[in-house]
């Protein structure tokens, strides 16, 4: 006897594209929260979901409501639908798709650079020096060395935002979360380009995931990416006492926080007007380096101060 034959069973591909979605979903969640510097734990506080739930969603194992979404954006300070998968995206045209793919990684760090320089917006005159990168890229130690060599102010963001806040960067965040920090870092990076043009400049690593302040730091700071590798990095930390990152004194997990956190925020960091490579090199050498590319801004600084 022939074998009945069945229709097409839809119900598998609507289980399918639901799979496919929730770890779309998750996988946008779990990249915000390491550009955003957040444990899920401080998540979980700031959402209201709890830690084992926001697990599910990372690893696209839980069917999310749009409530519960809605709150996971706001926590995060992004529109809902940067957490949804794009279905409009532009594709590239095939002669611009064919040509990339026959770059080199190499090639394509330099077709990169190529196009955001044609493609920028115009720079205002630049004053000042901001150093950006991820913590432990040694910002605070080569920033005072600089602003001490060039008798030029040194500038910590975080501590002007203090000032705005009346309160420390943990309790800014604690009672207003993402939203109310950003504002702030928002508004002090604006009061220093008013009133402190001519300085050295050190700002939180998750500054460049701001677009209008990270362009607004771009456009009055000459800027650089104090570089260093995730196992470099996570040296520095552990050699300082700062166990923060270590969830439950696992090291494993941290290292994939960190190197998540630097590979989401990369191509930010990379539109710095210089990367200053730190791994493996002492202060001194770094110190030396930072001085040689800065000296044409302080020379124009001191032009400009003479010409008044």
């Amino acid at each position: 006897m022939k074998p009945a034959e069945h229709p097409p069973d839809s119900g598998i591909a609507d289980a399918d594209t639901e799979v496919s979605l929730a770890a779309s979903i998750g996988e946008r969640v779990r990249a915000y929260r390491a550009r955003r510097s957040i444990s899920r734990k401080h998540l979980s506080a700031q959402s209201g979901i709890s830690e084992r739930y926001l697990a599910q969603i990372e690893t696209g194992k839980a069917n999310i409501s749009i409530d519960l979404l809605q709150r996971l954006a706001q926590t995060l300070v992004v529109p809902l639908h940067g957490l949804l998968p794009a279905s409009n995206e532009r594709p590239l045209p095939a002669p611009l798709r064919e040509l990339f793919n026959r770059l080199s990684p190499t090639q394509l760090e330099e077709a990169y650079r190529l196009l955001a320089q044609h493609f920028e917006s115009p720079r205002h005159s630049r004053c000042g020096i901001a150093l950006i990168g991820i913590r432990f890229g040694g910002k605070t130690t080569l920033g005072e060395r600089l602003a001490e060599h060039w008798d030029l102010p040194f500038i910590r963001l975080s501590q002007r935002i203090e000032m705005l806040a009346g309160m420390k960067v943990g309790e800014i965040l604690e009672m207003g979360g993402q939203r109310s920090y950003r504002r702030l870092e928002r508004q002090a990076l604006t009061q220093v380009i008013r009133k402190s043009p001519r300085s050295v400049l050190e700002v939180g690593g998750g500054l460049v995931t701001e677009p209008e302040t990270f362009q607004n730091l771009l456009g009055h700071f000459y800027t650089i990416w104090l570089h260093a590798t995730p196992p470099e990095l996570m040296k520095r930390l552990m050699a300082a006492g700062d166990m923060r990152p270590l969830e439950g004194n696992n090291y494993e997990i941290a290292m994939e926080d960190l190197t998540r956190i630097f590979a989401e925020r990369e191509a930010e960091y990379r539109q710095a007007d210089y990367i200053l490579e730190t791994t493996g090199r002492s202060v001194e050498t770094c110190l030396e380096e930072l001085v040689r590319i800065s000296q044409d801004i302080v020379a124009s600084n001191q032009e400009e101060a003479s010409d008044h």
